[in-house]
């Protein structure tokens, strides 16, 4: 077993020794390790073997070298006697290279510069290259910058577009275009920051621009609508020549009225319309769209532009404060309204898309709101109808303006309805004044006519037909006073004012009748009636005045139907016409004659009390003075000169004459039976405690002058004694205490034939209570020791039975 063991180890070694021979020494590491790792004293062992393997390899060297020793000798030697020859052919090489330096010198000199020719030329030939590649693209940026300089931006922009798409992608590499390519972006900023501040400058122009605008589009409207009235009438009487009109250029739009010369008149193609597109420079909008819409931002463009015009709108529709005080304020506020809009329907049909119709029309909207606002609350501020007149123009001017815009303007029309509310107010106002004047101006006596001239001056003023007043010799009068004419033609000129607002509303002849009937009456109820009134009550009118005033009231009455032919005339609709509105200022005389009646009466008894309070009797005189008192017989004169100017009116036509002797004779029956009421009173003054029974006859003398009065006829057209009857109270209590017959009175007391029917037990109870108490103190007087005469002792015992049984006739009428 020693021996295979021994075997094995051995076979082992010549194994390892072979890997280590045959391996790389990077790999030897394993195989060193496994001698350790193996059976113990195996390392020694495997380093004799190892030694004993070194042995054998140097024996081997040994033989190796021993055989090839005669050989190596041999090369040393030969190459010993190549070394002299070496190092002679050394020399020759160096010799011969020194020789060919020096010769190929001047060769390599030439040879370096032709290649830096080559080098040059082969540069310059790719610099051309490049640079023709190049020169394009700064050119066109060369270009570029010239059109920003120009304002050119539009352009700009395009050529922006073939830098980046087709110029600079050629030649990127450089670092110039590099740089341009950075800078067009910022180009563009500039352009979008230069073509909105142009915009904002257009923005601010235009609102300057806009009161012009407006100006020349209303002109042009106006003079449109005039030239096709003058047309209207030419057609009427046969010569009409049909114009051709465009509107900026373009037919039948709406942007400034122009004449086409197609006519061959030349006279009329001389004459040049401007326009919007002339007075305004609209550049700054389309360079700005066209930018916008090739930067891909026109939606930006388009709500800003919006947004302002907006802004501008509302401050164009925002009136001055004191544009009410003058035409000139309404028609710049119009003028601006209209310029605005102009603009708006320029730039409607100018541009695709920057505003629409649906836009405009939201602002018009949006306008007409305000405006009519404006107008509602500046025009009732206006008191002068030359002025409501001249805004009624305008407006009319505006609409028909905006309307050959496409606008729709019937909320306009219908305002001036509204304002000619207002017109008609302030015409009512001023004829009010007009009224008055002529009143105050009147001498309220009828007009003296010298001549025939002087008769067909007043006729043809005022329709006054007479056929008796026609027959008689000149001078003569005619009834009426002189404001009879005048408040007639007054009334015409009303009306042909009131028919001023009216032109151009087109509105109907119906219509247009209506209003003047309607207006007319509210003139003839209202103002003139007002007028009247206060005419009739003013102190200084007096009784003639007041019979002058129921004179003419009646004139202007009957001269009513002549002004309803003056407006059929006027607007040629029949007065049969359906819903016609029929004159009705018929009530406004017949109240003012009313009212002047009774102002005759009520000044009339106003004067009898005056009269009254100066009476100044002497209610315990002992007799009478046998004649009448003076403050009567001055009261009964003066009724006698009143009543005769009734009496001396012209009274040749008979409505005259009825008219003044009913207002006569109810002024007479009035005066008589105030003054009989009066005189009552007087003696049934609470405050006369006593009367004597010459007081009585003195009274008494006074009542038989106002029975006189009565009796003679002051007034002609009263039938036997009613006048007198007004007296008749008195007449009868007076004979009652005159007489003394109170026997008969209580007797026939309650008897229709009663001889003092109209006296009044309580009114004869107070008189006689008065007259007693006088007869107490004359006897008081007269008997310092208060004894009655047996006469005045009978009569004071009738007196109290008379009392007393006065009283009891008073109660039971009481009870």
């Amino acid at each position: 077993m020693a021996e295979n063991e021994t075997l094995e180890c051995i076979t082992e070694h010549e194994r390892i020794l072979q890997e280590i021979e045959s391996t790389d020494t990077a790999c030897v590491g394993p195989t060193l390790r496994s001698i350790y790792d193996d059976q113990p004293n195996a390392h020694k062992r495997f380093m004799e073997k190892l030694d004993a393997r070194i042995r054998n390899h140097d024996r081997e060297i040994e033989k190796m070298c021993n055989f090839h020793h005669q050989g190596f000798v041999d090369a040393i030697t030969e190459l010993l006697k190549v070394r002299a020859d070496a190092e002679k052919l050394m020399g020759q090489v160096t010799d011969t290279n020194r020789r060919l330096q020096e010769a190929g010198r001047e060769v390599t000199a030439q040879t370096e510069e032709v290649i830096r020719c080559r080098i040059q030329q082969r540069n310059m030939a790719t610099t051309v290259e490049k640079l023709q590649l190049c020169i394009p693209v700064l050119e066109m940026y060369s270009k570029l910058k010239e059109q920003l300089e120009s304002k050119r931006y539009y352009a700009a922009l395009k050529t922006m577009e073939q830098l980046e798409k087709v110029y600079i992608p050629r030649v990127s590499q450089y670092r110039f275009c590099q740089i341009m390519a950075e800078n067009l972006p910022r180009l563009r900023e500039e352009i979008k920051e230069i073509s909105m501040s142009d915009l904002k400058d257009f923005l601010e122009s235009i609102r300057k621009h806009s009161d012009k605008v407006g100006e020349t589009a209303m002109r042009q409207a106006q003079q449109h609508r005039t030239f096709n009235s003058a047309v209207a009438k030419q057609a009427c009487m046969g010569h009409y020549t049909k114009p051709v009109y465009s509107l900026n250029g373009r037919t039948h739009t709406h942007n400034g009225l122009m004449m086409d010369d197609d006519t061959g008149d030349e006279e009329e193609g001389d004459e040049e319309v401007l326009t919007a597109q002339d007075l305004v420079d609209f550049s700054p909008v389309y360079r700005c769209l066209h930018i916008y819409t090739v930067l891909g931002d026109r939606e930006t463009f388009e709500n800003y532009y919006r947004k302002q015009r907006k802004k501008q709108a509302r401050l164009v529709l925002q009136p001055q404060a004191n544009m009410h005080e003058t035409v000139e304020g309404y028609r710049r506020y119009f003028n601006q309204i209209v310029g605005f809009f102009v603009v708006e329907d320029h730039i409607l049909h100018a541009t695709q898309g920057l505003v629409t119709r649906a836009f405009t029309d939201e602002l018009w909207n949006m306008a007409l709101s305000k405006i009519i606002a404006v107008l509602r609350t500046h025009s009732s501020y206006c008191d002068d109808p030359d002025l409501v007149l001249e805004l009624k123009n305008l407006i009319v001017i505006f609409a028909d303006t905006l309307q050959g815009y496409g606008f729709p303007v019937n909320r306009l029309f219908d305002l001036l309805f509204e304002v000619r509310d207002q017109y008609n107010e302030t015409l009512l106002k001023k004829w009010a004044l007009v009224f008055r004047e002529i009143f105050e101006l009147d001498n309220y006596s009828p007009i003296p006519v010298e001549t025939e001239e002087e008769y067909k001056l007043v006729v043809s003023r005022f329709p006054f037909h007479d056929a008796e007043i026609e027959k008689q010799d000149f001078p003569k009068k005619l009834p009426m006073s002189q404001s009879v004419p005048q408040i007639y033609t007054q009334v015409k000129e009303f009306i042909y004012a009131s028919l001023k607002f009216s032109e151009s509303l087109h509105r109907s002849s119906t219509e247009i009748d209506d209003m003047l009937r309607k207006s007319t009456n509210l003139l003839l109820t209202r103002t003139l009636s007002s007028c009247l009134q206060n005419l009739i009550k003013k102190p200084h009118i007096g009784l003639t005045e007041l019979v002058q005033i129921i004179i003419n009231t009646t004139h202007l009455e009957q001269a009513c139907r002549y002004l309803e032919e003056f407006i059929t005339n006027i607007t040629n609709v029949l007065p049969e016409t359906v819903h016609t509105t029929r004159l009705y200022g018929l009530s406004t005389f017949k109240d003012a004659r009313h009212a002047a009646e009774g102002e005759i009466y009520t000044k009339l008894n106003q004067k009898i009390d005056e009269f009254i309070q100066l009476a100044d009797y002497e209610w315990g005189m002992a007799e009478s003075d046998g004649r009448a008192s003076g403050y009567l017989m001055d009261l009964i004169n003066f009724l006698r000169s009143t009543f005769q100017v009734f009496t001396h009116l012209p009274n040749n036509n008979n409505d005259h004459a009825s008219m003044s002797g009913k207002v006569a004779q109810t002024a007479c029956m009035s005066a008589c039976k105030h003054l009989s009421t009066s005189l009552m009173q007087m003696l049934l003054d609470t405050e006369l405690k006593q009367i004597s029974m010459g007081a009585i006859q003195q009274f008494n003398l006074d009542v038989i002058q106002c029975e006189l009065f009565a009796s003679s006829e002051p007034v002609p057209g009263f039938q036997g004694d009613t006048l007198q009857l007004a007296f008749i109270d008195l007449r009868q209590l007076l004979d009652l205490f005159m007489v003394w017959d109170w026997s008969t009175y209580l007797a026939d007391y309650g008897q229709p034939t009663s001889k003092y029917l109209r006296v009044n037990p309580a009114t004869a109870l107070a008189l006689l209570e008065k007259v007693y108490r006088g007869m107490k103190d004359t006897s008081k007087k007269n008997n310092i020791f208060s004894q009655f005469r047996k006469n005045d002792r009978d009569k004071q015992k009738l007196i109290e039975t008379v009392v007393k049984q006065l009283r009891s006739l008073v109660n039971g009428m009481s009870s």
